[in-house]
């Protein structure tokens, strides 16, 4: 297995409570894992040598929410929606409809080339989710494209009722030839528990239907309104609730005293201008909080980690190394992926045996993510050990 040693880091986030924080630290990438973390002083040979020149490193985001297995546009809905007009989630419709009609070959690359854009921004771990097909076969499809390049795959069949069914006919095909043509795909399962969308009780019908089948859970929740979706979560063990944009305090109770992961997504609040989700009352109730970029060609149509890490930041009353971890080793938890599992090693962390993946920044300190917003900061990536994006051969600025 090549090994690399990138020496001179300035400052090393490493989520490990055995490590912390490092100063003038170094890493060692052997394979697909993390070797060995220490002084720099004290790093060992490998085939490889990078020299950071004292800028901060960090775990690659892990990004827990996206859908990226789209056809089509809907930026005529966001100029309208920042005309005034208010988001009712209708027009997921429109990208059902220019996803039934693409071809794989289409779906496919357009989803290699946000995940290039996500890489190159420091994300390292994404999981996607199907849900603009919403036929068994268009579904299915969706969730062999994903599952063949992303980390994780989320079957979403639930995620709006199709114009050719009522709710409880859609419901029983999601529940059952749907739920089994998509299953050997994917690892999770998800629902829209939403005013629009799937009520509590059909709700929990595809939780149980997914949950019988094997498949882990998630659900959309509380993103246009107080609802049952955080309850129906933590009542079913979900991994995550995502959205949690109006929360009672019954609800962040309830989450505080879960292992349901409040998965908050910033960019899609502010484009479809709701209020931003309570970040410090989950925070400082127990919580565990994730970020994520729930990137989409409707709500929410970014891949930047870090602009929703300054968001929390700079709007949210979360500091720094809050807003790090939770894009980090938060989305991990999230995806029940801060441990090593069957999915395989741990991410979200450096620590030996973690998944070797590493973010540099071209910055002295993480701190940099919410001071200087809005300026592109990665400076280096390796994702399994192998660089997705390689330091400049002659930039030796030092920090």
């Amino acid at each position: 297995m090549r090994s690399t040693v990138i020496t001179g880091i300035g400052e090393l986030t490493t989520n490990d409570p055995g490590f912390g924080t490092v100063t003038d630290a170094a890493v060692v990438l052997e394979g697909e894992r993390v070797a060995w973390i220490g002084p720099a002083t004290s790093a060992p040979v490998a085939d490889t040598a990078v020299d950071a020149g004292g800028r901060a490193a960090l775990p690659g985001w892990v990004d827990s929410h996206t859908h990226l297995v789209f056809a089509g546009d809907r930026t005529a809905e966001f100029e309208a929606r920042m005309a005034g007009a208010p988001y009712l989630a209708g027009g997921i419709a429109v990208t059902v409809e220019a996803t039934r009609e693409a071809a794989d070959g289409q779906l496919a690359a357009n989803l290699e080339r946000l995940l290039t854009e996500a890489a190159r921004q420091g994300t390292t771990c994404v999981e996607t989710k199907t849900g603009y097909g919403l036929t068994v076969a268009d579904e299915a499809r969706s969730a062999k494209i994903a599952a063949a390049v992303a980390d994780e795959v989320t079957f979403l069949g639930a995620h709006l009722v199709p114009k050719e069914y009522t709710a409880e006919s859609y419901v029983d095909l999601v529940c059952g030839p749907m739920l089994d043509a998509v299953a050997p795909y994917a690892r999770w399962a998800d629902v829209f528990c939403e005013r629009g969308a799937f009520d509590e009780d059909q709700s929990h019908r595809v939780l149980l239907a997914a949950a019988e089948r094997g498949l882990g859970l998630r659900v959309h929740g509380n993103q246009l309104g107080e609802g049952p979706g955080v309850r129906l979560a933590v009542r079913h063990g979900a991994a995550s609730v995502d959205h949690c944009t109006y929360l009672s305090s019954a609800d962040i109770e309830a989450l505080a005293g879960s292992g349901t992961v409040a998965t908050l997504l910033p960019a899609c609040d502010l484009s479809t201008k709701q209020p931003l989700p309570p970040a410090r009352e989950l925070i400082d109730a127990g919580a565990t909080v994730a970020l994520a970029t729930n990137a989409n060609p409707g709500s929410s149509y970014t891949t930047s980690m870090a602009f929703c890490v300054a968001t929390a930041v700079l709007q949210m009353g979360m500091s720094v190394s809050e807003a790090v971890w939770a894009a980090t080793a938060g989305g991990a938890r999230a995806l029940r992926r801060d441990t090593e599992t069957v999915a395989g090693p741990a991410v979200g962390v450096l620590t030996v045996g973690a998944r070797a993946d590493l973010h540099v920044l071209d910055a002295p300190s993480i701190t940099h993510l919410a001071y200087r917003p809005g300026v592109p900061l990665t400076w280096a990536v390796w994702r399994k050990g192998s660089a997705v994006v390689v330091p400049p051969p002659r930039d030796r600025t030092p920090w």
